[in-house]
């Protein structure tokens, strides 16, 4: 069942654009440690999809045949469990023909799936190793952009370190010492916890008593450019699943939480009741919400969402440079809209988990050229030696996915994030 689900899974991502995190919620009761293995097979075949598109390339004369569309993904999951996951061949050959036969528009194609996986466990190997997975694993459009923006090295860096399933990081409410020795973790220099085998995340201990919710270290960052939040009121824009909104409430602030999804509203007011913090919370367009003033605003912007490839390897394929023609106009209205709720002499920081400088650097550069009323607030020391490491030299922050080389894949990078830090003129 579970290999059965990742091979459906991935041809809804691959053929109809389905978010990774979408593509398994829809089978009722699927037991959690099948649907970890079907999550964990569709997101390997994913990372890898380019190579293994190649490698399969090359094993089939004629190609795929088009009167069959769902066989690719079949392929794929089969080649990802053969040449990336510790599965012995035969089950993944077995069970790959067992869910061809199953399938009316592949059942005729049994033998195929067959006979190229069987070649595949005595000759993938050596075809995968004369890839460069820089040149297959990353789309055309995005290689050329990082090395434009980051240069050669640092875009490929990325690549690699988007090939390793991402380490489960951790914001708690305290004693974050503590519990990275409950949770076999690490504090990371920000204080976030890194936890490198973890499991269900619901079966983790202090999850049920709201001790701590799940949220990349650099997702992170941007609250903490607020400074002290004790008793102010803060809007947070875009604010579901809620990671910002939590760590604004367990700071102390008065926290208003608009979203236009009433569906990820509900999750994030689910979220803080586990947690036992409290936060208004607003269903509305952010970018024609009337509220405020506020002392400060965090907008954590819709976007192409590039910085988190290696927990969401479906962007890659999913998204090209149209989305960031799309998506530029909106961010810059709900920089507008923010820049009007924050009161004079009030903050407000502008993130978002992106690589591309449309919608990052580019967007505050027009914002600060529109308007005389807000000004940069550059980072500093007084931030902490973990913010000012990921400084830019116009006193932004930008982190890349293969910053905090710490040895182990596993145990390295974070999400690429950017965010900004203005204030309002008095």
């Amino acid at each position: 069942m579970p290999r059965l689900l990742a091979a459906d899974g991935l041809d809804r991502v691959l053929r109809a654009g389905t978010p990774l995190d979408e593509a398994l919620q829809d089978v009722p009761g699927l037991e959690p440690r099948d649907r970890a293995l079907a999550f964990n097979i569709l997101a390997t075949a994913l990372r890898r999809a380019g190579s293994l598109r190649v490698v399969l390339g090359q094993l089939m004369d004629r190609g795929l045949p088009k009167s069959a569309p769902k066989l690719e993904a079949l392929l794929l999951v089969g080649a990802a469990q053969i040449l990336l996951m510790d599965v012995p061949d035969h089950a993944a050959v077995g069970l790959s023909v067992d869910i061809a036969r199953r399938e009316p528009t592949t059942a005729g194609f049994a033998g195929l799936v067959n006979a190229v996986l069987r070649r595949l466990t005595r000759e993938g190997a050596t075809r995968l190793s004369n890839l460069d997975p820089f040149l297959t694993d990353t789309p055309d459009w995005l290689r050329e952009r990082w090395i434009a923006a980051y240069g050669a090295d640092r875009a490929r860096a990325i690549a690699a370190i988007n090939a390793h399933p991402p380490a489960l990081d951790v914001s708690v409410k305290s004693d974050p010492e503590g519990w990275a020795a409950r949770l076999s973790g690490e504090v990371l220099p920000t204080g976030t916890v890194r936890i490198l085998q973890a499991g269900a995340v619901r079966t983790l201990p202090g999850y049920e008593e709201g001790q701590w919710w799940v949220q990349d270290a650099a997702a992170a960052l941007p609250a903490r450019l607020l400074g002290p939040v004790s008793g102010l009121r803060v809007a947070d824009l875009c604010a579901a699943p809620g990671g910002k909104t939590a760590q604004l409430a367990a700071a102390g602030a008065h926290v208003t939480a608009v979203d236009r999804s009433g569906a990820r509203l509900k999750r994030l007011k689910e979220n803080l009741s586990r947690l036992a913090l409290g936060a208004e919370t607003v269903e509305a367009d952010a970018t024609a919400y009337e509220g405020g003033p506020f002392d400060a605003v965090l907008l954590d912007a819709p976007c192409s969402a590039t910085g988190t490839l290696r927990r969401h390897p479906d962007i890659a394929w999913s998204k090209g440079p149209t989305d960031l023609a799309s998506l530029a106009p909106l961010q810059a209205r709900l920089l507008e809209r923010a820049a009007e709720l924050v009161k004079p002499g009030g903050l407000l920081v502008y993130s978002t988990c992106s690589l591309e400088p449309e919608e990052g650097e580019d967007q505050i550069a027009a914002l600060l050229a529109r308007r005389g009323d807000l000004e940069r607030v550059p980072l500093s020391e007084k931030d902490g030696a973990a913010v000012a490491a990921f400084t830019t030299p116009q006193g932004d922050l930008r982190t890349l996915p293969c910053d905090w080389a710490r040895g182990e894949p596993e145990r390295s990078g974070l999400d690429g994030f950017y965010a900004a830090r203005l204030r309002k003129r008095i």
